[in-house]
């Protein structure tokens, strides 16, 4: 897709503008920090296999990305928080797209930025949420975010049934054109 382009060229665009920093400052932290973001950028592209982290349910029980992930379904990580406008936006059209497909070897996993444990269950269930959920309560700092390098929310990930990456950031159009794609073959 146009976005996995635009992707890879900006992941080179990068890269190449690393290398060419002079070496003093390739210790400096703000560099450090971009070169970080970048490898797990590049770890968790389409293509790559998903990686595991594990968080608590609602119920406060864990659960691990992999109690989904790779075990024969299509599934779609949704990291998303309640105090997030877009994400709430964004929110039916995921409904929309769990009821179609859930019949289909598809699971929905969302991953919450949240760091209120009531706003998150309240969002849950005002915004009829039906798939497994997952949150260490850590807001921006959340570990699953932080593995993936999620730095704007709402962002999706769209694993095969094997557990490699398909997709990354589809919404909207772009999300129901890739799952119509993936699961009607």
């Amino acid at each position: 897709s146009i976005l996995s382009l635009y992707l890879s060229a900006f992941h080179f665009f990068v890269v190449t503008l690393l290398k060419q920093i002079p070496a003093n400052y390739q210790n400096d932290e703000l560099i450090m920090k971009i070169k970080e973001v970048t490898e797990k950028q590049k770890a968790t592209a389409a293509g790559q296999k998903f990686i595991d982290f594990e968080m608590l349910t609602p119920d406060g029980k864990p659960v691990k990305l992999s109690d989904y992930v790779g075990k024969g379904k299509v599934v779609l990580v949704d990291f998303w928080a309640s105090w997030c406008g877009p994400c709430r936006r964004e929110m039916p059209n995921i409904v929309e797209a769990y009821a179609k497909y859930k019949g289909k070897n598809f699971e929905i996993v969302g991953v919450s930025l949240d760091q209120d444990a009531d706003k998150w269950k309240d969002a849950i269930k005002k915004l009829n949420i039906t798939w497994p959920q997952m949150s260490d309560l850590k807001g921006w700092q959340n570990e699953g975010a932080q593995l993936y390098a999620v730095n704007s929310i709402p962002h999706t990930m769209l694993v095969d049934a094997d557990g490699t990456i398909l997709a990354r950031g589809l919404h909207g159009e772009a999300l129901q054109a890739k799952l119509e794609e993936v699961l009607n073959k």
